[in-house]
C-alpha cells in the first residue's frame, strides 16, 4: 500500500527511506552513517527530526522495513527475513563506519543484525555503535494480550482505519503530537501493510532470540521513555541492557514510546552526547582495508576477531585489574613504547588491563616471575616511584629498567622489572598492531587468506588490472 505522505517542515530536501530492495550509496569519509530501523506501524519517516538535529556529527539513513513506509510487505514478514534485507541494505550502501538505530520493532531487528555483524557471519564491517529507543527485546516482547488481540482485530481483513490510527498513536504518546508530526504518525500507521502488522504481532514479536545470542561488545545506548508501558525503563534494563555489556540505560521524561516524535531534540542530545563521549574515539578503518574485511576474502572468524578488536576504546571505563593510578602508568609506558600518530589513537594500557582481566596472554613467563596480574601490578608501582624523583624522566627510568639496573620494587628485583618491561613492551605492541587501522597504516593484509567458501584459507596471485570475482566491475584497486 503506498500514498503519498505530507512533508514535515523540518524534513531536510532529499531525505529518503531506503528500502532494503532498493538501496542507494551513503558513504562519508568523516561522517558515519546511522541506519535506522523504525518501529511498528512507522516508517523511515520517523526519524526526519533526528536527522536535522544530528548533521554533522551522524548522517541518518532510514530503511523501511516489508510491509511499512514505501517497502512492499511481501519482502519478509519474520526477524530473519527483515534482518537479512536491512543486511542487503547495509552491505549496498558502500558504509565503512555506522551504527544502527533501531525504535521498538526495529530494536530488535537492529540488534540482530548487530550480532550478526560482530560475529563475522553476515559479511559487513564497520560498526562502531548501536542505539535502542524503546527497543523490543530479543526475548519475546512484553505485550498485554488483550492489547494484542485488539491491535490484530484492527486489520481482520481491511487496512487500519483513522480511527484506530489515532487510537495507536495516542496510546504510545505521553502528549498529544504537534500537528504536522501527529500527521504523519497517522498516516504510516493508516498505510501498514495488513499482513506485516498481522505478522509481527503474532510472531516477530514473540521470538526469542536471546537463547543463542552471546554479549555484544559493542557501544550501546539504550533510551526508554519515563511514560512507557510494556516497553519502558524496566524492560530496558530488565530485558535489553543485559545483553550490552558496554551500554548505557538513558530515560527520556515526558515521553511514552514514540521516543523520536515526542521529543525529539532530548533524543537527539542524548545521541549526539552518546557519539561524542562513547563512540568517536580511536582511528577509524580505512575504507578500503573495512571493504577488504568485509569481503569473501576474510572468513567470518577473523572477521569477528577484527570487528571486535576496532571497536572504541571508552575514555571513562575504570580498569578491571589494574588501579586508576597504574593504569594512568601504563598509559604513559605506552606512549613511549608505541608512539602513535597524532589523532585518534588505540588504548593500548585499557586493552591490556582487559587483557589481564581475562587471562589472555601469549601463554609464555619467564621463570620466577609472579603472575601477570601481580608483576604488572608491582612494577608499574614501581616504575611510577621512580619516575616521582624530582627531575626524573619516565623515559629514563624505562631505560634504566630495560637495562637491568632499575632500582628494586618493594616485591620485584630489578631483574624481575627487566623481564616485565620485555613482556610489557611486548604487549603493548601486539594490541597496536593487532587493531585494523594499524594493519592498514603497515599495509598489512595477511588477514584476507581465504574465506569460508570452497578455496577456505589460503592465497590466489592476482595479476595487475585484475579483481576478483566478489569486486564490482572498475572496483579501484
Amino acid at each position: 500500500m503506498t500514498v503519498s505522505r505530507p512533508a514535515l517542515a523540518s524534513h531536510p530536501a532529499g531525505y529518503t527511506g531506503l528500502s532494503p530492495v532498493t538501496s542507494h550509496r551513503y558513504n562519508r569519509d568523516m561522517t558515519a552513517t546511522a541506519f535506522c530501523l523504525h518501529a511498528l506501524g512507522s516508517s523511515s519517516e520517523e526519524f526526519a527530526l533526528l536527522r536535522t538535529r544530528l548533521a554533522g556529527r551522524l548522517d541518518l539513513v532510514g530503511i523501511d522495513l516489508p510491509g511499512f513506509g514505501t517497502s512492499r510487505g511481501s519482502a519478509g514478514a519474520t526477524v530473519e527475513e527483515m534482518a537479512v534485507l536491512v543486511e542487503h541494505a547495509i552491505g549496498a550502501s558502500g558504509a565503512t563506519q555506522w551504527a544502527l538505530i533501531g525504535h521498538s520493532m526495529g530494536g530488535k531487528i537492529a540488534t540482530v543484525v548487530a550480532d550478526r555483524t560482530m560475529s563475522g557471519a553476515n559479511g559487513l564491517f564497520g560498526l562502531r555503535a548501536v542505539v535502542l529507543l524503546a527497543a523490543s527485546p530479543l526475548a519475546p516482547e512484553p505485550m498485554d494480550e488483550d492489547r494484542r488481540t485488539e491491535m490484530l482485530g484492527w486489520v481482520a481483513g481491511r487496512a487500519i482505519s483513522s480511527e484506530h490510527a489515532r487510537t495507536f498513536v495516542d496510546a504510545n504518546t505521553a502528549t498529544t503530537l504537534p500537528p504536522d508530526r501527529l500527521d504523519t504518525a497517522l498516516d504510516d500507521v493508516e498505510r501498514s501493510d495488513p499482513a506485516a502488522w498481522r505478522a509481527w504481532l503474532e510472531r516477530g514479536s514473540r521470538e526469542d532470540w536471546s537463547g543463542s545470542a552471546a554479549p555484544n561488545p559493542v557501544p550501546a545506548l539504550v533510551l526508554a521513555g519515563a511514560e512507557d508501558g510494556d516497553l519502558g525503563v524496566d524492560a530496558q534494563r530488565d530485558l535489553t541492557l543485559p545483553h550490552w555489556p558496554q551500554g548505557t540505560l538513558g530515560v527520556i521524561e515526558g515521553a511514552a514510546h514514540l521516543l523520536p516524535w515526542e521529543r525529539p531534540d532530548e533524543v537527539a542530545a542524548a545521541i549526539g552526547g552518546f557519539w561524542a563521549d562513547r563512540v568517536d574515539h580511536g582511528p577509524v578503518v580505512p575504507r578500503g582495508t573495512a571493504r577488504v574485511i568485509a569481503s569473501p576474502r576474510v572468513s567470518a572468524r577473523t572477521r569477528k576477531a577484527l570487528a571486535a578488536r576496532s571497536l572504541p576504546d571508552d575514555p571513562a571505563a575504570e580498569p578491571q585489574v589494574l588501579t586508576r593510578s597504574q593504569l594512568e602508568t601504563l598509559r604513559a609506558v605506552a606512549r613511549i613504547v608505541v608512539p602513535q600518530p597524532d589523532g585518534p589513537q588505540v588504548d593500548l594500557a585499557l586493552r591490556v588491563d582487559a587483557q589481564l582481566a581475562a587471562g589472555d596472554g601469549d601463554g609464555w613467563r619467564h621463570d620466577g616471575m609472579p603472575t601477570d596480574r601481580e608483576a604488572y601490578g608491582a612494577a608499574l608501582d614501581a616504575v611510577a616511584s621512580a619516575a616521582a624523583h624530582p627531575g626524573t624522566e619516565l623515559a629514563d627510568v624505562l631505560d634504566q629498567v630495560a637495562a637491568g639496573t632499575g632500582a628494586d620494587g618493594r616485591t620485584m628485583t630489578a631483574e624481575q622489572l627487566r623481564l616485565w618491561f620485555e613482556d610489557a613492551s611486548v604487549d603493548l605492541v601486539r594490541h597496536w598492531l593487532a587493531h585494523p587501522a594499524t594493519m592498514a597504516e603497515i599495509d598489512y593484509d595477511g588477514f584476507a587468506n581465504g574465506g569460508d567458501g570452497v578455496r577456505k584459507q589460503g592465497f590466489q596471485l592476482l595479476s595487475a588490472g585484475s579483481r576478483e570475482a566478489w569486486e564490482p566491475t572498475g572496483a579501484r584497486r
